[in-house]
């Protein structure tokens, strides 16, 4: 029976009707992102639901007060239906938050913001989120890093700013987990006179009135941990590496003349070697911050420009631009793989002063091996999985760089130093784990390593050569 023009419209309008209401039925319901991304060491680190893709920080810091007002502006990706989000924020006061240029509401429990916009955010769709938020930023402290405290931490002159592993969170609201790296736009105010130091190239600086703003520019992705907005006096020298890399060196003039080592020659020479040995640089600049900070006791491999509380000697510098390659562009997937920062970076060490004619890698290795006994307590940290509080123990560092040192003596110096640049580039501004680095060790060397990385990695015992 053939219908009429009238009756093949109607099934036709009936037809679509019902494939538009199957469709509806078929989309999820839009739902909450969770409050973590669920690592064994930080389970409410990060968030769910979104992919942070670039922040804008406007932040104003007053030393003479401590006060630190600010508004970040995320710009995210759902990648779910979200009825509602978390940002990471600890202790400071947020005073208005906006979704999309609207207002959102928004609720507070411990270090979660729990924001809910006026409309649920589709899926794959990009979406803005600004907190406007101030008070008197707190460190952090605890047994994590060596017992010193992290984060925010006020100078005589202004502020040290090194965050490693979860202190983003004391300045600025985010998703303050390594797995989830953007882009970044700093800008600070500060009083007229001082210097505000952060990642990327400088964009502008300049001064109004009794204030002095500066605007730096990250354009390659980075772990929120990695940011800085350390303030302070500081003699500013820049130029360019000899392999032609933009440098920025920054130091308090009160360690100008404590220090040993020239932080600006060893900046440039080992930018420049690192990127013969691991591939090329990653970052558009290259750099140091020097800031008078005893009490903080450590240095961290702030992307672009490593913060060091003093310098000592040339390996410290050394240690923290090896990382530029290995924490900083090629990133942890979870913190229980922190080896894969400490140990390369460790093992950068060696190899400098191997490059230098000093020790080689093998002798550093066995003075590394030989100076602590089968009963020390060094041998039982599990390094693959070493553990929250004992994330950062000196088996991390130096068990890991044996176990780079063994695996280079097994599989020889030609496939090894293919290993290291195809590493950096394979995972280049993106995150890995202890898996992958496996996987293409052995697949570089075409050896079975499985009983090396379990020996090194996930034995506890003095292993035996």
């Amino acid at each position: 029976m053939r219908l009429s023009r009238s009756a093949r419209l109607g099934a036709t309008v009936t037809a679509v009707a019902s494939f538009c209401a199957i469709a509806v039925a078929a989309a999820p319901a839009p739902k909450p992102g969770a409050p973590g991304i669920g690592d064994p060491y930080f389970p409410l680190l990060g968030n769910g639901g979104y992919d942070a893709r670039h922040y804008t920080l406007d932040v104003a810091y007053n030393p003479d007060t401590d006060r630190l007002d600010g508004r970040t502006t995320l710009t995210a990706r759902a990648t779910q239906n979200l009825s509602s989000f978390d940002l990471d924020l600890q202790k400071l006061e947020v005073t208005k938050v906006e979704v999309d240029g609207r207002r959102a509401k928004f609720t507070r429990d411990g270090d979660e913001i729990r924001i809910t916009p006026r409309q649920s955010l589709r899926k794959n769709k990009d979406f803005t989120v600004a907190v406007t938020y101030g008070g008197v930023p707190e460190p952090l402290s605890g047994p994590i890093v060596f017992g010193s405290d992290y984060g925010w931490m006020k100078t005589p002159d202004g502020v040290f700013v090194a965050c490693e592993p979860n202190a983003a969170s004391t300045w600025f609201p985010s998703s303050d987990h390594p797995s989830d790296k953007a882009t970044y736009d700093i800008r600070i105010k500060t009083p007229k006179g001082l210097t505000a130091v952060s990642n990327g190239r400088l964009v502008s600086t300049y001064d109004k009135g009794a204030s002095t703003y500066t605007h730096w520019r990250e354009k390659k992705p980075m772990a929120t941990y990695l940011a800085t907005a350390t303030i302070g006096k500081f003699d500013v020298r820049t130029g360019t590496t000899p392999g032609g890399t933009p440098i920025y060196v920054a130091i308090d003039p009160v360690l100008q003349n404590s220090n040993n080592v020239d932080v600006y020659a060893v900046t440039a020479a080992a930018t420049d070697y690192w990127s013969q040995v691991f591939g090329p640089y990653p970052f558009e600049e290259t750099g140091a911050i020097v800031d008078d900070m005893p009490q903080a006791g450590f240095s961290l491999e702030v992307q672009t420009k490593p913060v060091y509380s003093a310098v000592r000697n040339e390996t410290t510098i050394v240690h923290e631009l090896a990382h530029q390659w290995f924490g900083d562009s090629v990133s942890v997937a979870h913190w229980k793989d922190i080896w894969l920062n400490e140990g390369f970076a460790t093992y950068a060490q060696w190899l400098w002063a191997e490059h230098q004619g000093t020790r080689s890698a093998h002798d550093s290795f066995l003075a590394a091996y030989d100076a602590r006994p089968a009963d020390n307590a060094f041998w039982q940290t599990v390094v693959g999985d070493p553990q929250r509080d004992t994330m950062f123990a000196s088996a991390v560092y130096q068990r890991g760089a044996m176990t780079l040192q063994v695996l280079r003596e097994r599989i020889g110096d030609k496939a090894f130093f293919k290993l290291l640049p195809t590493w950096t580039k394979l995972h280049r501004y993106g995150n890995a784990n202890t898996a992958d680095f496996i996987r293409l060790a052995e697949k570089v060397s075409g050896r079975q390593l499985d009983d090396l990385f379990a020996t090194w990695l996930f034995t506890t015992g003095k292993p035996a050569l």
